[in-house]
Parts: C-alpha cells; sequence; structure tokens
C-alpha cells in the first residue's frame, strides 16, 4: 500500500473475494447440482446466519479499534507539533544563548520529522535523523542552568514541553507498524473465507441472483478488510495522517526570536 494506490488495493481485495466466493458457488453447483443444494437452504440458512453475525461483529470491533488507534495517532501528531510550538515561545525568555540554541534544533528537528520520519514511519520505521535531533535538543535544554526563579519556572515548563513531545513522537511511532496482531488478521482471513463460502452450499433457482448476492457479500467483506487495513497504518498509503501539523508549527517558529 505504500506503493500502490489505496483503490488498486481495494480493487485487488475485491476481486479476489469475488473470485473465490462466485468461483466455489459456480463449482458446488456444477458438481452437486441445484436440486441437491436446495435441500441445504432451510439448514444452511440458519447457520450462514449465525456465521455472519460473528464475523460481522468481530469484523467490526476491529473496525472501531484500529479507527480509534488512527484518531489516537492523528491526536499525538497534533500534540506533538503544538509541544513543539510552545517549547519555542518558552525559549524566547531562556537566556539568549542558550535560547537561540534551543530554537535552531527545534526548527531542525520539525523539519527532518516532516522530511525524512513521514517517509520512513510509512515503512513503519522512525527516522534516525530525527532520532538524533531530539536527543540533541534534550541535551541542550538538560545543560541549562536557570539562575532566579522565574528561569527556573520556565526550565520546569521547558521540561514538561519536552517530554510531551518525546512521548507522542513514541506515541505515533507506535501507531505507524501497525496495531493489530498477526493472530488477529489470520482469524480475519479465515473468518472471511468461510463467510464468503458458504453461499456455496445455497441452491437458488434463479442463477443470476444467487450470483449477484455472493458479489454483494463479497465486495462487503473485502472493502471492510480494506478499511482495517487502511486505518491500522495511518501512515501507509493514499489514506494516511497528514504531516500538515507540522508544516504549520514550522510556519509559526522563526529562526530569529528577539531576546525578551
Amino acid at each position: 500500500m505504500n506503493h500502490v494506490p489505496t483503490w488498486i488495493v481495494g480493487l485487488a481485495l475485491t476481486a479476489a473475494a469475488e473470485i473465490f466466493a462466485i468461483g466455489l458457488m459456480l463449482l458446488t453447483r456444477t458438481i452437486s447440482g441445484v436440486e441437491r443444494l436446495k435441500l441445504n437452504n432451510e439448514v444452511a440458512g440458519f447457520k450462514f446466519a449465525v456465521v455472519g453475525l460473528f464475523y460481522g461483529v468481530l469484523l467490526a470491533f476491529v473496525v472501531i479499534a484500529v479507527w480509534d488507534e488512527y484518531r489516537n495517532t492523528e491526536t499525538a501528531v497534533r500534540d506533538e507539533a503544538k509541544a513543539v510550538v510552545d517549547l519555542h515561545r518558552v525559549t524566547v525568555a531562556l537566556p539568549f544563548e542558550a535560547g537561540t540554541k534551543i530554537r535552531q534544533l527545534l526548527i531542525t528537528y520539525t523539519d527532518h520529522v516532516r522530511k525524512y520520519e513521514w517517509p520512513t514511519m510509512a515503512r513503519g520505521r522512525p527516522s534516525e535523523d530525527a532520532s538524533k535531533d531530539l536527543d540533541q535538543l534534550s541535551t541542550a535544554i538538560f545543560e541549562l542552568e536557570p539562575q532566579g526563579y522565574r528561569q527556573l519556572m520556565l526550565y520546569q515548563a521547558a521540561l514538561r514541553l519536552l517530554a510531551v513531545i518525546a512521548d507522542n513522537r513514541n506515541e505515533r511511532l507506535d501507531g505507524a507498524d501497525g496495531s493489530m496482531s498477526g493472530l488477529l488478521w489470520f482469524v480475519l482471513i479465515v473468518g472471511a473465507g468461510v463467510t464468503l463460502g458458504y453461499p456455496a452450499f445455497f441452491g437458488a433457482s434463479n442463477l443470476l441472483a444467487q450470483t449477484l448476492m455472493t458479489a454483494a457479500l463479497a465486495a462487503l467483506v473485502a472493502l471492510s478488510l480494506l478499511l482495517a487495513i487502511a486505518f491500522d497504518y495511518p501512515f501507509t498509503g493514499s489514506v494516511k495522517i497528514s504531516p500538515l501539523p507540522f508544516d504549520q508549527a514550522l510556519a509559526q517558529m522563526p529562526p530569529n526570536a528577539p531576546p525578551p
């Protein structure tokens, strides 16, 4: 999904589901015959309702869970960008030399996050450049020696904002590589196969109607899986979190702020 448009991925998933479901249905009609399959309609219909309900609840739970994680990651991006701007403003009241150094490091860090870390997060990895920038920023703040009560309060505010930046960066990096386990994906895929295979046990007199119903079910399952995949990897593909908050943060951080 990092290299192929999302609509092509969705089309491929839908095509695979359609071929599997309709192909299996046509195969069973050819082998068993419609009249024999009609005998299963009552029992198979009841069981299919149970299977469909179970898989629908599972799929809805997964989509809601990954959507919630997507929103949390999106919030972490905004909070990190806001904390960067707030820290930049706090440094204006710090000693001129130390404040200037911290502001330059903040600008470099923000620029490297949007330039280098966004592409690496699309592959589920952090950027070494951004990590080094954050280490240098932390060192510059730790080296401050506040003089007096006012500078001490500013130093504490700077430490708090630095912690907010680091915590929210860790939050978005955690979400970059997906939040769903491999076991859950395995259950979803197997469940999709079982759900899409059930129409093959029914026998309808109208072949076109049964084909259309099977195709609609396959498309719904495939598109729901696409939704889960897109939200589970929030920095990959066409539907991804934008670095716009960091662009806006750079616009609010002049490199040469005047001393207080």
